[in-house]
């Protein structure tokens, strides 16, 4: 004999709670344009903004913004799309929902980080055109879990691919953006402080896209040889073989925002001092000299 357990009809569904603290999900796509998917319960008929603004250096005041329509995405959704255009300028953008009557510091709801899809990134190829600047925007999750933009703007680069470390010599595989072939270049190590001290290697060009891809090694012992304070850095450029101001090496066209605690390579030892690469709080390559 068999029993059948009694199911009580369904109630009614629950209401989903409202969603009172404002979190995105954002989608970058291989143009460099942002979609942002704000998740936020508003009032009817309410019309947010997203704003987005250049951190300033502490002490200065803010004086760059950026202002976004939301529009209606489904049930407690709001979207935003933020085109190549304009570029922005290099720095650190926080991002913040505000209503549209202003945008009051007392008004503004801090952007909580949500799914970041950023695989059109990972490629490592500019977004816009080849003559632009080099724009870069990549979303990334603060120290303190907020969600932010960092953005570079170069007018030249040059960008660092492999690194590799061997006792005690550097190779770098890199490639030139807006500053011409890597034939006739050549690759400076200047040491930071102002001394006037530098090193310059001719680099072996690879070919690759218009020409723009180089290799190039650097000897630890021509670093050492050249003296110092026992603690210096020495930071990675490229002389264009038409001129003008050198470029910086470093690494910004992939998804990772920040650099320097990732990517960590190993350091030689030569004669009691010790030398290594890194990537600075900006993503630019440099070498690291510490004495006994």
């Amino acid at each position: 004999m068999s029993t059948t357990d009694h199911i009580p009809p369904a109630g009614p569904a629950r209401p989903a709670p409202p969603v009172e603290r404002p979190r995105a999900d954002c989608t970058v796509d291989a143009s460099g344009r942002i979609t942002w998917n704000v998740h936020l319960t508003v009032p009817d008929g309410a019309r947010p903004r997203l704003l987005l603004r250049l951190r300033p250096k502490k002490g200065q005041p803010e004086t760059v913004r950026h202002l976004l329509d939301l529009e209606p995405a489904g049930p407690d959704r709001l979207r935003a799309v933020l085109d190549p255009e304009p570029v922005f300028a290099e720095g650190r953008w926080d991002i913040y929902v505000v209503p549209a009557s202003g945008d009051g510091p007392g008004a503004r709801q801090r952007l909580l980080p949500g799914l970041r899809d950023l695989r059109a990134l990972v490629a490592g190829r500019p977004a816009g055109p080849a003559a632009a600047p080099l724009a870069v925007r990549i979303p990334y999750a603060t120290a303190d879990r907020y969600l932010a933009v960092r953005t570079w703007l170069r007018t030249g680069h040059a960008e660092a691919g492999e690194v590799r470390v061997a006792g005690h010599t550097l190779t770098v595989r890199a490639r030139l953006h807006g500053a011409g072939p890597a034939v006739g270049a050549t690759v400076l190590l200047r040491r930071r402080g102002g001394d006037g001290a530098a090193l310059r290697i001719e680099p072996t060009a690879d070919g690759g896209r218009d020409g723009e891809d180089f290799t190039f090694t650097v000897d630890y012992r021509d670093l050492l040889n050249a003296g110092g304070s026992g603690h210096e850095v020495w930071d990675l450029y490229v002389e264009r073989r038409g001129g003008g101001p050198p470029v910086r090496m470093g690494r910004l066209l992939d998804d990772v925002a920040d650099r320097k605690e990732i990517f960590v390579y190993t350091a030689a030892t030569l004669g009691g001092v010790t030398v290594r690469p890194y990537y600075t709080l900006d993503n630019d390559l440099s070498v690291e000299v510490t004495g006994a």
